[in-house]
């Protein structure tokens, strides 16, 4: 079989991408002058990573990440495939094809010729998917995207019970309450089926690692009676190496001549320790005859050798720019834009060159493989010559309307308001003596409540046989006000789940979030709504399945959730229940309280939340649901029944 290729543009030129005939390396070739020689060879084994966009992105792009010889940080290409019709297919197959080359050259086994051997996937396998740069970690990264493998693996799904215990619940009740015809295997079967993507995140999670971190800033020693106590683990160690070629260089020449113990102890007390930290060095600091020479040794030649390897874009290049652009003479530029020496501030360089350093091993997942290369997009669209460019084109579509007043000549009584209406029938005149009336009797009283109008000793039924006195301070308006302020922070109150109803003499705590039952009847409810869902889902899909064997299973899982309704009136009866439990109590207290001062209150028993009320309404599409599925069930069989009789 011929290996994979396809067309694709690099760096904006169209040329062809495609594999070698020995799967050891991937080759693109520019597309003119014609007979050219491939521009870009990647062999297999430098490549670290894979990246493609998804399937709804319109773009379909591919980024390979190779480690170019004696460069540690990996180096990215993006290929764009440019195939009308094929551009899709061609980057799977070159996908597929190197994911099984870069897996082969890991583990050493034969390269398999036949394609597809990955196996089905879902939708969410649409993201972009990276293969490990870690050697033995692809095919543990190949099984979180396998649908199949991860319903298959129990262990995980152990594990996921045990972290969800909310999940375990529902899963242990529907095991209980699963009707006869179905098996526990054929029950778990469609219960993982329906959440592969909480396997896929669990087993995500559970594979994930603590990645590098600052490791000489976490290794304190500590005195204890004139000895330097220190506790340093294997991985810390290899870690420093990483981190700091200079210490492995440092331990590589000085033991075994100095002994483990005493190279590390003389180490985290040595200046060159306080210098790889990033802490100025002073004249009462310890010396030491053998580390001490390594203090001029520069550590950042890698680094240097990094930066001299990328492209760094002119505009943060100070060194660049003063190289192309001199600022010797004249003013000086700002201190910010001024190279200074590691010694001027040796904690910042240190850190930043030690963060580049671990960044520098993370792959990029969240670039985007569309933006330019070597440059970001607001970089590049703020050094391009805005002045050269001519006047963008206008995209738009101009409607030519000769009459609009008829896409707006709808009933303007109807578009007014009741405010405006009120409003145009009094008269101007009498408004504007009632508001000088108002400000004269305002400016001769200093108190408030006179000024107002407030009269405390009014009575509401006063105001209401006399509408044509009524005024803003008066008890029927000051009533008005506080029960429109009150409705707010109700309204308010119940739009946020974790805000309790205030408690007070005559009402009872209920949580929002709960529609005022108690926390057990809650989660029961919660419970019979999972149960209930889970068997509406083994019902549809054996009713719509066609499958006359599975006749029996249809009709003994209607039984269920014919139980099932059972069970959601019984946790109604249970929450109405509790609520005449919570009316009793407050019935008792208005009583109490009658006897004890002789003042009767008004309570609102009808307001109180919860009971068979709030039930029915939470469960209100799960009852429909399961009435649909009755109904179209009895439907079927009446058909049925009718074709057989006629027969």
């Amino acid at each position: 079989m011929a290996p994979p290729r396809g067309s694709a543009a690099y760096k904006k030129k169209d040329g062809t991408l495609a594999i070698s005939k020995d799967n050891q390396s991937v080759f693109w070739t520019p597309v003119a002058p014609p007979r050219s020689k491939p521009a870009l060879t990647l062999a297999v084994s430098t490549i670290t990573n894979l990246q493609q966009t998804p399937a709804s992105s319109a773009k379909v792009m591919l980024k390979i990440f190779a480690t170019a010889p004696g460069i540690s940080t990996p180096e990215t290409h993006v290929f764009s495939f440019t195939s009308a019709t094929t551009a899709r297919a061609e980057a799977d197959a070159i996908k597929d094809a190197l994911s099984r080359a870069i897996q082969t050259a890991k583990t050493g086994s034969t390269l398999p010729t036949t394609p597809g051997a990955a196996g089905a996937s879902s939708a969410s396998m649409a993201v972009a998917s990276t293969i490990s740069s870690v050697p033995g970690a692809g095919s543990d990264t190949d099984g979180w995207y396998d649908d199949a493998r991860l319903r298959q693996d129990v262990e995980l799904q152990r594990s996921l019970l045990k972290a969800n215990e909310p999940l375990s619940r529902t899963f242990v009740e529907s095991l209980r309450t699963k009707p006869d015809s179905i098996t526990s295997s054929q029950l778990t079967s469609q219960f993982w089926s329906t959440r592969i993507h909480l396997l896929r995140a669990h087993a995500i999670e559970k594979n994930q690692t603590k990645g590098a971190y600052n490791v000489l800033s976490s290794i304190k020693p500590v005195t204890v009676d004139n000895a330097i106590k220190l506790s340093i683990s294997k991985e810390q160690i290899q870690l420093i190496f990483n981190q700091h070629p200079l210490v492995k260089r440092v331990y590589d020449e000085n033991v075994p001549k100095l002994s483990e113990e005493a190279f590390w102890s003389r180490f985290f007390q040595s200046r060159l320790f306080k210098k790889l930290k990033g802490e100025r060095i002073s004249e009462n600091d310890s010396t030491d005859n053998v580390l001490d020479k390594y203090l001029q040794y520069d550590d950042d030649a890698e680094r240097a050798k990094r930066l001299l390897a990328s492209h760094v874009p002119h505009i943060i290049d100070v060194e660049g720019n003063e190289e192309n652009h001199s600022q010797r003479k004249g003013n000086q530029p700002d201190l910010t834009m001024r190279p200074t020496s590691i010694d001027r501030v040796p904690i910042i360089r240190t850190l930043n060159a030690l963060s580049e350093k671990i960044l520098s091993h993370v792959a990029p997942n969240d670039v985007d493989p569309s933006l330019p290369i070597g440059v970001d997009e607001e970089t590049f669209n703020e050094l391009a010559l805005r002045d050269l460019q001519g006047d963008a084109e206008e995209n738009r579509v101009i409607l030519n309307i000769k009459d609009q007043s008829r896409f707006f000549s709808s009933d303007k009584e109807g578009s007014v308001s009741a405010d405006a209406l009120l409003y145009a029938k009094q008269d101007p005149v009498k408004v504007l003596r009632s508001i000088q009336k108002d400000l004269a009797r305002v400016s001769s009283n200093t108190n408030l409540s006179t000024a107002i109008g407030v009269n405390d000793d009014s009575d509401t039924s006063d105001d209401e046989s006399n509408p044509e006195k009524s005024h803003v301070g008066n008890k029927s308006s000051l009533s008005a006000a506080s029960a429109q302020m009150l409705s707010a922070i109700n309204e308010q109150r119940a739009q946020h789940d974790d805000l309790s109803i205030a408690s007070s003499s005559f009402s009872t705590v209920q949580t929002s979030s709960t529609c005022g039952l108690s926390a057990t009847t809650f989660d029961r409810l919660s419970l019979t709504h999972a149960t209930t869902t889970e068997f509406l889902q083994h019902f549809w899909s054996a009713f719509l399945s066609g499958d006359a064997t599975r006749a029996t299973e249809v009709a003994n899982l209607v039984e269920t959730l014919n139980r099932a309704m059972d069970r959601i009136k019984a946790v109604a009866t249970d929450a109405e229940a509790e609520r005449q439990k919570e009316i009793d109590k407050l019935k008792k207290q208005v009583q109490d309280f009658y006897e004890r001062t002789g003042k009767k209150r008004k309570v609102d028993y009808e307001s109180i939340p919860g009971g068979a009320k709030a039930v029915n309404c939470l469960l209100a599409p799960t009852v429909k649901a399961i009435g649909v599925a009755r109904k179209d069930y009895e439907k079927a069989l009446k058909e049925q029944s009718e074709d057989a009789n006629g027969a």
